[in-house]
């Protein structure tokens, strides 16, 4: 069977600087941060090291869902999911009618249409609100029926097949931070392979609640730079001190080449590589050398036809801890030697925090829009260079560049690797 050209025809998101991809890029591009101070329910936060993250705000589930009360017993990255997906399918040109308490996809062959979506914490929050009712401190412990099978990180994929009818491939992918893009490799080889013709391919996570708090405080993973919020997030920066959560959901359509052109859809880019490694080194740091995120970088270029070429940007993994930005960068000077200092890279978790199993999925739509508009977002907060990460990491201000391929980098607890290339479609 021959392989099928892959495009990307919608973008949904959902993040803590925008809400729509349009709403998201513009805040990238003026380098808005989306951080501040946090607040847990019934939680001194003193008690906390860290006390900021990047939340979703300005989000209203109704102007996106049907009004139904099923949707209460949902949790937050499965809404993010929903609202997100349906962003992306209306902006493929896509036609969606309401059917009881769905949607019903218009034209599209609901057997051939599939989900695959990341997550790495998933729907905590369920469970912690359960722990909160009022019933759970008296003897009978009592949860609601609804929470175990709406907690589930698999619910994510199934309730957005459901709300849309898509009959086809379904599956939740948790490979920790690389979940999203995973995910959208994943459905990108499902398309190759002609069973599908659609996918919808992303994902959606919020790591913003005490249990995920507590668990990365103990790892001393998160910047604790509490006074300054907006420049808490320093990727590659000398002075980084960690992460910063975010959440949200990052999800994308993608298309069989032929079965877009048939509808004639938008197309923003092709996909035209795909490389999913381990480092098999440790459970919580990658690779100091970056052996095995080279060897993923190498897999998308020679998939994509790239091999000693390069490419023309790249959004980084750059996560602002230690390890990871002094890994990755040495991974790119290992693949692309000198041509590394010559190519744009960017870290926009400078200005959403990282979203976990969503991470990629944003990054992926960032880089989409990159592409498609010459205009290459910075990495804000660069103030101190450090001598071990020296590349051109697009301090502090947007650049205008040309642009007709560009990766996606991420990288996840366990020693995920995932890079994928795009191309402007050429006809």
């Amino acid at each position: 069977m021959s392989h099928q050209r892959v495009v990307v025809t919608g973008l949904g998101a959902v993040t803590p600087i925008g809400v729509t991809k349009d709403e998201y890029w513009q805040s990238l591009l003026v380098g808005k941060s989306g951080v501040t101070h946090i607040k847990f329910p019934e939680q001194d936060m003193a008690q906390y090291r860290t006390r900021i993250a990047a939340p979703v705000t300005s989000f209203t589930p109704d102007d996106y869902l049907p009004r139904d009360r099923k949707i209460r017993y949902l949790g937050k990255p499965t809404v993010f999911a929903l609202a997100a997906a349906r962003m992306a399918i209306e902006d493929a040109g896509l036609n969606l009618i309401p059917a009881n308490g769905r949607f019903e996809l218009i034209g599209i062959d609901p057997d051939k249409a599939g989900v695959i979506l990341g997550a790495a914490a998933g729907n905590m929050d369920i469970l912690e609100r359960e722990l909160r009712r009022p019933e759970a401190e008296s003897n009978s412990r009592r949860f609601s029926p609804h929470a175990l099978p709406n907690h589930l990180v698999s619910a994510l994929p199934a309730t957005v097949a459901m709300m849309f009818n898509c009959q086809g491939v379904n599956y939740v992918v948790s490979t920790s931070c690389t979940s999203s893009s995973q995910a959208i490799g994943n459905g990108f080889r499902h398309l190759q392979s002609g069973w599908e013709d659609i996918i919808i391919a992303g994902g959606a996570d919020s790591g913003i609640n005490p249990t995920i708090f507590l668990g990365f405080m103990a790892l001393k993973a998160m910047s604790a730079r509490n006074e300054e919020p907006e420049k808490a997030c320093r990727p590659f920066d000398l002075k980084r001190d960690g992460f910063v959560m975010g959440e949200g959901a990052g999800i994308v359509i993608l298309e069989k080449l032929e079965h877009a052109l048939a509808r004639r859809a938008p197309i923003y880019a092709e996909i035209t590589g795909f490389g999913s490694t381990s480092d098999a080194y440790h459970l919580t740091a990658p690779d100091p050398e970056g052996n095995s995120l080279a060897r993923a970088i190498r897999m998308a270029l020679h998939e994509a036809g790239r091999d000693g070429q390069g490419v023309d940007y790249i959004n980084a993994h750059g996560t602002a801890t230690r390890f990871n930005d002094m890994a990755e960068t040495r991974a790119l000077k290992q693949v692309f030697g000198r041509q590394a200092y010559q190519i744009p890279i960017s870290s926009t978790k400078s200005m959403t925090g990282h979203l976990l199993g969503a991470a990629g999925g944003i990054e992926f739509i960032a880089t989409v829009l990159t592409a498609n508009n010459g205009l290459i977002p910075p990495t804000i907060n660069y103030e101190y260079p450090d001598p071990e990460c020296d590349l051109d990491y697009v301090p502090d201000e947007m650049r205008e560049a040309s642009i007709e391929s560009a990766m996606s980098i991420s990288l996840g607890f366990g020693g995920f690797n995932c890079a994928l290339v795009i191309s402007r479609y050429d006809n």
